[in-house]
């Protein structure tokens, strides 16, 4: 892992002669998401967002996408029968749309080769731990069933294996006596929102915009 990657602090982000296309995933409420169209608009990340796909059909992040003018569109997974099915229809969706970035903002669901071998070095995921502990579902609860002192959150890019791959930005949260899982995802969330668009940053910065290294 490249250390000088995993620089939260720095406010810093790397610049394009382009915009990144980014495509963003997302199953909840988006508040990923909307982090990034805020770093969008203030100057620092320099992309535009083509599209949103979701596969909840009550998912929030799609109001949140119309109030931005972005275009939301629905792949139920339960209407495919195999992940790859899935994969497949979003790669499509995707072309479509002109994304040279896939961004897994609260993306529920496990990813194929169909979509990693449609963007090599392209698929960007954000995780509620520092990775590689606690990976998998309820990282959260994990921590604190764990007793550990310290969690936080780590940008990476996506493999085949769940929540492995290059680690591009990490950003450490201390839990507290007191915490809840309510309470604490709260603060992690916090440093999401601040890491998640510097990660895709330096993504494009490492393995080129086009993400070929």
């Amino acid at each position: 892992m490249d250390r000088s990657l995993i620089s939260p602090e720095c406010d810093r982000y790397p610049q394009f002669a382009q915009p990144l296309k980014l495509g963003v995933l997302a199953s909840g409420s988006g508040s990923n998401f909307e982090a990034l169209l805020d770093s969008i608009a203030a100057g620092k990340l320099h992309a535009h967002i083509n599209v949103l796909i979701y596969n909840n059909p009550g998912a929030k992040a799609a109001a949140r996408a119309g109030r931005w003018g972005i275009p939301a569109i629905l792949l139920n997974h339960r209407d495919y029968p195999r992940r790859e099915e899935l994969d497949a229809a979003i790669v499509e969706t995707l072309k479509e749309h002109g994304v040279q970035w896939v961004i897994m903002a609260g993306w529920m669901r496990i990813v194929t080769e169909v979509l990693l071998s449609a963007f090599p070095n392209r698929v960007i995921n954000i995780h509620p731990s520092l990775l590689p502990s606690f990976r998998g579902v309820r990282a959260i609860e994990q921590a604190l069933d764990a007793r550990v002192k310290i969690t936080g959150c780590t940008v990476h890019l996506a493999a085949l294996e769940v929540d492995t791959g290059p680690i591009l930005v990490q950003a450490a949260v201390p839990i507290l006596p007191d915490d809840t899982p309510e309470t604490l995802h709260a603060r992690v969330q916090i440093q999401e929102h601040r890491i998640f668009p510097q990660g895709i940053a330096l993504a494009a910065q490492k393995y080129g915009v086009d993400g070929i290294v």
